[in-house]
């Protein structure tokens, strides 16, 4: 059994747990604002498992995040416990010359209420709070604007950029899916050198003012329309600017 309240502390986590409308979008929030998206262990050549207890154990005993699997796997089983009808869901996520990824290239959450909501918190810089699963509508958070589009028998999730152009972020389907279906693309993405993940180290957190990314050796600060760069001049300060920075201790 989960120990949920240690997960909520974990999140810094304080309200009501009643598994409502209200309590999905504040943990979810919560989540975004605590655990950073990192790959960190990748780079460690330390192996990561398609296991849900590991996931949990992780964010919350080990005070780390991970990436779209660890972080999206442990979440859903916390709104489990919470009692949130939860389901599993493939997405692709477009290449940089614009083709799909493949299937279970990302990790992403049907919550259903008395509508059903994508969560998502394990895909680095995107919505902070849930979006209505229903497409042709724009939901606008904190100045953005996203919005879910049907097209070729798939759901694309889209966002406008600073200009007002749309970018899709991935593509899916609801097709319901099981955490071991996961496994293959999750050790592809720690082993190939074709995956984003074994190219670089990369930790990153929202704040409430933007957010906070360590890339390889530049830490970007952005508030705002406000960016800030500084470089890391040694394995020490990165190890130090990860603890300060994201809570995070290797």
């Amino acid at each position: 059994m989960m120990d949920v309240a240690a997960y909520l502390e974990r999140i810094r986590y304080t309200g009501l747990t009643t598994p409502d409308l209200e309590c999905l979008f504040q943990i979810h929030r919560a989540h975004l604002l605590a655990v950073p998206f990192e790959n960190l262990d990748i780079s460690q050549k330390r192996q990561i498992v398609c296991d849900e207890g590991a996931f949990v154990r992780k964010i919350v005993e080990g005070r780390r995040g991970g990436f779209c699997y660890e972080m999206n796997g442990a979440f859903a089983a916390l709104l489990r416990s919470l009692g949130f009808r939860v389901t599993l869901l493939s997405a692709r996520v477009p290449r940089a010359h614009g083709s799909e990824g493949p299937e279970f290239d990302h990790l992403a959450l049907r919550v259903d209420l008395d509508e059903a909501w994508l969560a998502d918190v394990g895909f680095g810089e995107l919505f902070l709070e849930p979006l209505r699963l229903r497409t042709g509508v724009e939901q606008e958070q904190a100045g953005r604007k996203f919005r879910i589009v049907a097209e070729n028998e798939s759901l694309h999730v889209e966002r406008t950029l600073r200009d007002g152009a749309w970018k899709r972020e991935y593509s899916f389907t609801l097709r319901p899916r099981e955490l071991p279906e996961f496994a293959a693309m999750c050790h592809y993405h720690q082993t190939s050198a074709e995956s984003p993940f074994t190219r670089k180290r990369v930790c990153t957190i929202a704040t409430a003012e933007g957010r906070v990314t360590l890339s390889d050796v530049k830490l970007i600060v952005t508030r705002g329309d406000r960016r800030e760069e500084q470089l890391i001049e040694s394995e020490q300060e990165w190890r130090d600017v990860l603890k300060s920075q994201f809570g995070v201790v290797l």
